[in-house]
């Protein structure tokens, strides 16, 4: 077979706001790959057939110096995310030609890879591969990895979870309502509100046209507190906590794209009410809890117990827009880049 087009998504400078498609990140066909005869060196060759657009992405688009808990974006180098591919050869022994697999790829139509670094999909229940990379990937992993191990959930509790159309508070919203909490939920647009009263929120609202202040203290206190957002809801959350509250930081994305960062004026009372703050990184808790992700969760998926919305952008050279999208909030439901057909 004579040498194709291996299309690549590659960082291309460092943002001072939000990233801005064809220039942040730019799309290049310049490279080519013999899909017959490139060598593998004990490797597996794979097709990428969807990746992942998630919300840390952004924070791995700064200068080199810049300390954190994973490596900066290199200039001229292709993002990478969580991902699904097709092996068309292999010269693993843990991997074949036409398993499909997930891991960390690179944002590029074709990859070698170390067949170690993968993990073999059954996907007995027939999901669709984007799943795979949402509620049955890394962001479900997020979800379930940190209720079970942060929440301390308890049957009348109340929960606040901000970006609950999403699908790493939509998940949390379903493992809540499971286990009998009440739950606060907040999204940024009247159809996400909508979408939250279908899997079961008892108090959903728009943050954009309703505070969140208003609305804990209403509905509080507040038992467990699932933040996305930081800024004015951490906030809002801190204030109208029950003594005790647990707080599971996954992520403050009100402040990726700004250097205004929102400044919390009542931090004092996390001492005063006690309250218990966790941060956590998902890879961290994945040994522990993927093994009955992957048995008991993704079941609940392919059975229809855990909905979920995606946000599907058809071509590799729409990361950028995919990119943007999760930034600006634009998105509604998981955003997934379908890169290739699932064929050989």
């Amino acid at each position: 077979m004579a040498p194709v087009k291996n299309g690549r998504y590659l960082f291309n400078e460092i943002p001072s706001g939000y990233p801005i498609p064809g220039q942040t990140t730019v799309y290049d066909e310049s490279e080519t790959i013999d899909l017959d005869t490139v060598p593998l060196n004990g490797g597996a060759l794979v097709k990428l057939l969807v990746v992942s657009i998630d919300p840390y992405l952004r924070g791995r688009m700064r200068r080199a110096e810049a300390k954190s808990y994973n490596e900066p974006f290199k200039i001229g180098e292709p993002l990478m995310n969580w991902g699904v591919g097709l092996v068309l050869r292999s010269d693993s022994s843990s991997v074949k030609a036409g398993d499909h697999v997930y891991g960390y790829f690179k944002f590029q139509q074709y990859e070698i890879v170390d067949a170690t670094r993968v993990l073999v999909l059954e996907n007995k229940e027939g999901l669709p591969w984007s799943a795979y990379v949402g509620v049955a990937g890394m962001p479900g992993q997020t979800a379930y990895h940190a209720w079970k191990e942060f929440a301390e959930a308890k049957k009348g509790d109340t929960v606040f979870v901000t970006t609950g159309a999403g699908v790493v508070g939509a998940t949390v919203v379903q493992l809540a309502k499971a286990d009998g909490l009440k739950v606060i939920a907040s999204a940024g647009s009247d159809d996400k509100v909508e979408f939250m009263k279908s899997i079961g929120v008892d108090v959903p609202f728009n943050y954009k046209t309703t505070k969140t202040a208003e609305v804990l203290e209403k509905e509080g206190p507040i038992n467990v507190y699932w933040d996305n957002v930081g800024g004015e809801s951490f906030e809002a959350a801190i204030e109208y906590a029950a003594k005790g509250a647990r707080f599971i930081e996954c992520g403050m994305i009100s402040g990726y794209n700004t250097s205004e960062v929102y400044q919390v004026k009542n931090l004092m009372k996390i001492v005063t009410k006690q309250l218990h703050i966790h941060g956590f990184i998902v890879t961290d808790l994945m040994p522990k809890y993927n093994p009955e992700f992957y048995s008991s969760f993704v079941g609940r998926i392919g059975r229809g117990e855990i909905a979920y919305k995606e946000h599907l952008l058809v071509g590799l050279e729409r990361a950028g827009e995919g990119i943007l999208d999760v930034q600006s909030g634009r998105n509604f439901g998981k955003c997934v880049i379908v890169v290739g057909e699932d064929k050989a």
